[in-house]
């Protein structure tokens, strides 16, 4: 026996009821909800710059392919974010002691200052890219999307790594 789809609402396309689709969606309404909140604070931060200087707060010090990893970023890629934010006076590298061809990266005061700014912000408008759902669905589906990226995290070219050893 197949099982029948169920479409919402006006919804025709089978793709509408797909977790792929629906997350893809999901990310555009974040996205776009962060680029607006940015633009609003007149910093003009990327989601991925706004995640590699919280990282950086929480580790002060982590290389290039460390910061790719807490924040589950392509390493190919991650060099680029870091030359921006450097660019823009939010980050400097520092030349590792242990290792003269490694270089740390560590948030400027600038940084630290933009990061205090902007916390509460992001924070402010997580309710937001949920909108719809009541506290208990919003805690819930945070705990859903949790377990399925844990358990994903495998197949992603950019995988969650939290505990790289130095």
């Amino acid at each position: 026996m197949v099982a029948k789809i169920m479409i919402r609402g006006p919804m025709k396309l089978e793709i509408h009821n797909m977790a792929g689709h629906l997350i893809r969606r999901l990310n555009q309404i974040s996205m776009s909800i962060f680029n607006e909140r940015m633009r609003t604070t007149g910093h003009a931060l990327t989601s991925v710059q706004f995640a590699a200087m919280n990282a950086l707060h929480a580790k002060p010090g982590l290389d290039q392919a460390s910061l790719a990893g807490v924040i589950a970023y392509d390493r190919a890629t991650i060099g680029g974010v870091v030359d921006r934010l450097e660019g823009k006076g939010l980050v400097k590298r520092i030349v590792n002691e242990r290792d003269r061809r490694a270089r740390t990266i560590t948030l400027t005061p600038e940084g630290e200052q933009i990061l205090h700014e902007l916390i509460p912000v992001v924070k402010r408008f997580q309710d937001e890219i949920l909108l719809g759902l009541s506290e208990a669905e919003r805690a819930e589906f945070l705990r859903l999307a949790a377990k399925v990226a844990d358990a994903g995290n495998h197949l992603s070219r950019a995988p969650l790594i939290l505990d790289r050893k130095p």
